[in-house]
């Protein structure tokens, strides 16, 4: 009678966790795995191996962007979907999926170089907020600069109107700008106020004002403009002075700052100083100049000059409206427009909270929330509503005083939440509670090179909605290189699609699908089931149920459902030593006669026939050597669409210590 030491027990592994990095190889639970790569574990017996990334052609050549590729969006533009990316000589171009179509969206120059930044607006456009040229939109046709026209000032009232005026505004510098349109109110025969009712875009400099009509004449008036531009300067007042009577000898020059060209015009009411108008905004400006204010019969004036000395951060649409963020402020637009940041119901808000340490990195509007992410802080706007006089009123709630991102292109909604991900783990946001959900990834985190961008989307892969997140990860075995973390239902693993830089994902066709860039190409992840792709499975390693004895391996199994003929590669592992690689083929079946020997089969051309399972259930077994306290498996294949249904291992006990 065999020894109890001798006597062959087993393993078997099917209830198919997740990848948990956070604790030794040896202290992870044995469903569980020190890495899957390009395998999803859906569940039990039910680990799948994923398709590898496609390249996307036109007329069978593979796409190819013009420059480099800094930032990469998605827009749906009258039912169209577009993929959008912003490159590194400033230009844009699009892919038309629908139309398997590349185009131009701004030649090279238009924007920045990197940090360029868009969202929806409707069904209509893309918002576009570049860090220093401002604030532009796409249409799927034409992109036009959001110079809209600002504030309109009456520098002469005039007299005997009876009717209001036509007012009439010059047309955008850009012919596919939208023309401002505004009215003017009249009161005892004078014009007493102008009002917007379309701000316009294409406005690269202050439009001429004039009034017609009415029965009147003698009324004049200047308008501003406002384009989010870095490098411009705007006056506000902060003294109005008194005994201001003459307009025509009253001047206001700038001095100091780093910039030039800035102009403006003071507007005179009842002897004071009203407001000053932009007429030129300026360019390169550095700091805040000083503003001198001489002439006009009066004294004591006093104004301050802010220049925009900072980027442009991000764009949000969010209760219709547009949401642009600098520094601590964020700016938005008058209900409806995505172009009038005049009339009563648009404003800004100034962040002074100690919770914003910093600046805001980012905005995202998402689950009836408009969040503010600072690097280590979440503000969300909400109940946004509008006054009876017309202002726009909202509630603005700090949910995070510790925790935030400056990783602002891995923001993005999950079902109910917002997941991110920062430098030192992934988090979801449900209401206004903010959870870790990476702790099982925490082994990796040290590992990812934060120079390189991170970027995140939905995925739907075996119909099952994940969230992918990109990154450059310094593999300890292979090197540097892109992979992706993905998530679902509690569950963690990795994949490889190539050299991927930035995702976007988009719904479209009834799936969600994620596509990636390098720098010049595009890809459609997780789109190629028959290439082979690269996939490893490593278990943890069991202590199988006698922590304290040693084993013997004797054989390993693995149940495998193949759509083709597969082979596995696979290592017995120990807590201190690695066993031979294994190659398991299917090519099991072997006819043997009575006495044990196999029979080779023949064809006629004398060779011999192997036979295969080609596709279906197959078990891949093998005799196995190795010894150890903890016993597990590395799995490889380059072999696409097979799933992995049960590992197992036939092993004896040995000694004890």
């Amino acid at each position: 009678m065999a020894a109890a030491e001798q006597k062959k027990q087993y393993h078997v592994t099917k209830a198919f966790k997740g990848v948990n990095t956070k604790a030794n190889r040896t202290a992870i639970e044995d469903n569980e795995f020190s890495w899957i790569e390009n395998a999803q574990p859906i569940g039990y017996a039910n680990m799948k191996v994923l398709p590898t990334s496609s390249n996307v052609t036109i007329s069978g050549s593979n796409l190819s962007w013009g420059n480099t590729v800094d930032y990469i969006t998605t827009a749906n533009i009258n039912n169209t979907a577009y993929l959008v990316t912003f490159q590194a000589d400033g230009r844009a171009e699009y892919y038309n999926i629908a139309a398997g179509t590349k185009g131009n969206v701004a030649v090279t120059g238009t924007f920045s170089s990197a940090n360029v930044r868009a969202t929806q607006w409707k069904d209509e456009r893309l918002l576009i907020a570049d860090p220093s040229k401002g604030y532009f939109t796409w249409d799927g046709t034409n992109t036009v600069f959001v110079g809209s026209v600002g504030q309109i000032a009456i520098t002469a009232a005039g007299s005997g109107y009876t009717t209001a005026p036509v007012v009439n505004i010059s047309a955008p510098n850009d012919a596919n700008g939208v023309q401002a349109v505004a009215t003017a109110t009249i009161s005892g025969g004078a014009v007493t106020a102008i009002t917007l009712t379309e701000a316009g875009t294409g406005y690269t400099s202050p439009p001429t004002i004039t009034l017609t009509g009415g029965g009147g004449s003698g009324a004049t008036a200047i308008a501003g403009l406002i384009t989010f531009k870095k490098g411009t300067v705007a006056v506000t007042v902060n003294n109005p002075g008194t005994g201001y009577t003459n307009a025509s000898n009253l001047t206001v020059s700038f001095s100091g700052g780093g910039g030039a060209n800035a102009a403006a015009t003071a507007v005179l009411s009842g002897g004071q100083i009203s407001s000053i108008i932009m007429t030129n905004p300026g360019t390169g400006y550095t700091s805040n100049p000083t503003v001198t204010i001489t002439g006009g019969g009066g004294s004591n004036a006093t104004t301050k000059a802010v220049a925009a000395t900072t980027d442009l951060i991000d764009v949000a649409s969010f209760s219709g409206r547009v949401w642009l963020a600098r520094e601590r402020t964020v700016t938005f637009s008058a209900a409806g427009s995505y172009d009038d940041f005049i009339s009563v119901s648009a404003g800004a808000i100034v962040l002074t909270d100690s919770t914003l340490f910093g600046h805001i990195q980012g905005l995202l509007s998402a689950n009836n929330f408009l969040y503010i992410f600072g690097e280590s802080s979440i503000n969300v706007f909400s109940d946004v509503r509008v006054t009876s006089s017309g202002e726009t009123l909202f509630t603005n709630t700090n949910i995070s005083a510790s925790i935030g991102t400056k990783r602002t292109l891995t923001a993005f909604p999950y079902f109910r939440t917002v997941l991110f991900m920062n430098d030192y783990g992934i988090y979801a946001l449900v209401g206004s509670t903010t959870s870790k959900i990476s702790d099982a990834l925490d082994g990796i985190f040290p590992n990812i090179d934060t120079t390189y961008p991170m970027t995140a989307g939905q995925v739907l892969l075996n119909n099952i909605l994940c969230a992918a997140f990109n990154f450059r990860y310094n593999d300890p075995v292979q090197g540097a290189r892109y992979i992706q973390a993905v998530f679902f239902d509690k569950k963690w693993f990795f994949t490889s699609q190539g050299t991927i830089a930035y995702v976007a994902s988009i719904p479209y066709a009834g799936s969600i699908r994620l596509y990636g860039t390098s720098g010049t190409n595009l890809k459609y992840m997780y789109n190629d089931s028959s290439s082979s792709i690269s996939t490893r499975i490593q278990s943890a390693l069991w202590q199988l149920n006698d922590v304290i004895r040693d084993k013997q391996a004797l054989k390993l199994g693995v149940e495998a459902t193949l759509t083709t003929a597969s082979n596995l590669f696979v290592t017995v592992d120990s807590e201190n030593r690695v066993s031979p690689t294994y190659t398991l083929t299917n090519t099991g079946i072997n006819w043997v006669n009575n006495v044990g020997n196999v029979i080779n089969w023949l064809n006629n051309a004398s060779s011999i026939v192997n036979w295969t399972y080609s596709s279906g259930y197959a078990l891949y077994k093998s005799d196995a050597q190795q010894f150890g306290k903890y016993l597990g498996y590395t799995l490889t294949s380059t072999d696409s669409g097979f799933t992995i249904n049960t590992l197992e291992l036939e092993y004896e006990l040995r000694a004890r210590f």
